[in-house]
């Protein structure tokens, strides 16, 4: 990444107070080879989506057709979030000749960087989806209060 796209940072920078860890971290990320070779971070297989409920509710769902829960390993270690496949081998059990695949069911990675302050719920996989909840917890000398003038 170049110095201009990072000039978001530097314009950031002079107005934020305590978010010199946060701007480290995004500068590395984009001068890292680890995170621009990565597949684990580029790849778009499975494909998913990122929701947001409310102010402190987050959702990554991943679409998953073809594998069961046994097949997935969700975890988080030092702030990321890493979904991946734990044997690629097509376990089906079926005599039946494949003709034609059009659903994938391959090995793969999948790597979420989180917030310090964003906390797994739970993982759940449904009707071929894939949906792991987490929220924002704030704690409460970081919520918002007035400060009263004397």
């Amino acid at each position: 990444m170049t110095n201009r796209n990072l000039s978001i940072f530097n314009k950031l920078r002079p107005v934020s107070v305590g978010f010199d860890s946060v701007f480290d971290h995004f500068e590395s990320m984009f001068n890292d080879d680890f995170f621009n070779l990565s597949p684990a971070f580029t790849s778009t297989y499975p494909p998913y989506n990122i929701t947001k409920s409310g102010e402190n509710k987050y959702d990554v769902e991943l679409a998953l057709a073809g594998f069961n829960k046994n097949d997935v390993s969700v975890s988080v270690h030092e702030g990321l979030l890493t979904i991946e496949t734990k044997d690629s081998g097509d376990k089906s059990g079926s005599e039946a000749e494949l003709i034609h695949q059009g659903i994938s069911k391959r090995y793969f990675k999948k790597v979420f960087t989180l917030s310090n302050d964003v906390e797994v719920r739970s993982a759940e996989l449904k009707d071929g989806l894939l949906r792991i909840s987490m929220e924002r917890v704030i704690p409460d000398e970081m919520k918002r209060k007035e400060i009263e003038i004397v």
